[in-house]
């Protein structure tokens, strides 16, 4: 945390809670979890940075201007987003764990200011990963109870600020907390109007009780957590709400961020679906930006291991469900909703000479099929991976290029650069669109000596597209 770096100063410690002074005020409520929910229960949280780069952001600028604008749009955000100024609780007698809050609940955020090198730090070159762990507030859980949110704003003088969020993953999947985002931007820039309020597509529906579990499966979800240990030796607590804290370890480990262009993208569509009609000519291939950019990655990613031809990655990325169950979900449904798609390879199809093909073609079957499963089965399935995958090499994506992430400005302009914090304690990768418009861009977090061979691999790919 940033308190333990002399180069991140703490300058504030408060709390936020929604606005008082409205007929819209919570008073008590709680919502148990879904099935979905109940999923990511222990889940590292959701961990990201946005950085505005602002040379007015002088420090009588930022406490006068900017931090009074962003602790009252979020105090009116709340108002919708409630959930997330409470905490997760599980009753000794409940069979579920609920969102719970009362009037005394708020969010905790901490001021900083920072004299690390903005520039660098929202940069894509490598640099160390542990460094930006510094400018991310620490989700609070115990046994007992955890916290939905946290928030961290740091000013790096003449340069710019950053907002750091930690959000509980059993309480948000991706689709919600980049709503709650654009929901507090989009407030903060109506500040000068009388009654700023929010678009309806930026209106959280929190009616938990539309998922229906006729089968029971959010006990299974909860067993599954119940039965679940960190170590052989470790002590149960079988209704415990403590986070885990990491997924993967990987030690020295350094973050850089890589981009695919608009241009990149189109040459290896054109590749790949050249190799793949050539081995089936009368197939139909669905080879979106999605499927091209992580069958890409992968490959890239296995190569830079030093490893034998028949050890076994999993690849595996995340299906929102919210159109997909019957009678479907409004699309601004606030809380859990997406399953996993995964899928077991040897090492020798990733090395492979059409390698990014071949799995091109894997990852577009994968994603025809989803559709083909019920919900119950889909479940089933999520529960049985997750054990199934023990001691294999997981690569996930966190994230996507359609999120438009850049999009998010509170009224100093769009982001300079976002960063997926987590996949550093998940082992996932990070997908958004790029920054100005054209193409993708990927955040990885791995060994020095990985990365580098990394992104070797990754430049001589797409000379060679």
């Amino acid at each position: 945390m940033a308190s333990n770096d002399p180069e991140v100063k703490i300058i504030e410690i408060s709390r936020v809670c929604p606005f008082i002074n409205s007929p819209q005020s919570p008073t008590f409520f709680s919502i148990p979890l879904t099935f979905f929910d109940a999923l990511w229960l222990k889940f590292p949280p959701v961990e990201s940075l946005f950085f505005y780069q602002l040379t007015d952001s002088t420090r009588l600028n930022f406490n006068s201007e900017i931090l009074p604008k962003l602790k009252h749009s979020l105090s009116l955000t709340l108002l919708h987003y409630h959930p997330l100024a409470g905490k997760l609780t599980w009753h000794p007698h409940a069979d579920v764990p609920i969102i719970s809050y009362s009037p005394n609940d708020a969010v905790s955020l901490l001021v900083a200011e920072s004299n690390l090198d903005f520039n660098r730090l929202s940069g894509d070159d490598i640099r160390e990963s542990p460094e930006s762990r510094h400018l991310i507030p620490e989700l609070l859980s115990s046994d007992e109870s955890a916290s939905t949110m946290a928030l961290q704003i740091t000013l790096f003088p003449n340069q710019g600020f950053c907002i750091g969020m930690s959000m509980h993953h059993a309480v948000v999947d991706g689709v919600a907390a980049i709503a709650f985002k654009k929901a507090w931007a989009y407030l903060c820039r109506q500040l000068g109007n009388q009654h700023p309020s929010l678009l309806p597509e930026l209106t959280p529906f929190s009616d938990r009780t539309v998922v229906k579990d006729p089968t029971g499966l959010c006990k299974k979800c909860l067993k599954n957590w119940l039965d679940f240990k960190v170590s052989d030796d470790s002590e149960l607590n079988q209704r415990s709400l403590k986070i885990l804290e990491d997924l993967v370890v990987i030690q020295n480990s350094v973050r850089a961020t890589f981009k695919l262009s608009g241009e990149d993208i189109k040459k290896l569509k054109e590749k790949i679906l050249f190799k793949l009609q050539q081995k089936k000519p009368t197939k139909h291939f669905h080879l979106s930006t999605f499927v091209v950019t992580y069958a890409y990655i992968l490959v890239c990613l296995v190569k830079s291991k030093s490893v034998e031809g028949n050890k076994k990655f999993s690849l595996l990325f995340l299906v929102d469900y919210r159109n997909r169950l019957v009678p479907p979900l409004p699309a601004n449904y606030f809380g859990n909703c997406v399953l996993t798609r995964f899928a077991t390879l040897e090492a020798s199809i990733f090395m492979d000479e059409d390698g990014v093909a071949i799995i091109s073609e894997k990852i577009s079957n994968m994603i025809r099929e989803i559709d083909e499963k019920g919900i119950h089965e889909a479940v089933e399935e999520n529960l049985e991976s997750w054990g199934n995958m023990e001691g294999e090499e997981i690569f996930s994506i966190a994230g996507s290029n359609r999120t438009k992430f850049y999009e998010i400005d509170y009224g100093w302009g769009k982001p300079k650069k976002i960063e997926i914090i987590s996949i550093d304690r998940t082992g996932a990768i990070s997908m958004t669109e790029s920054g100005d418009g054209n193409g993708v861009e990927i955040g990885t977090v791995l060994s020095r000596n990985e990365m580098e061979i990394f992104k070797s691999v990754f430049v001589s790919g797409l000379q060679d597209a």
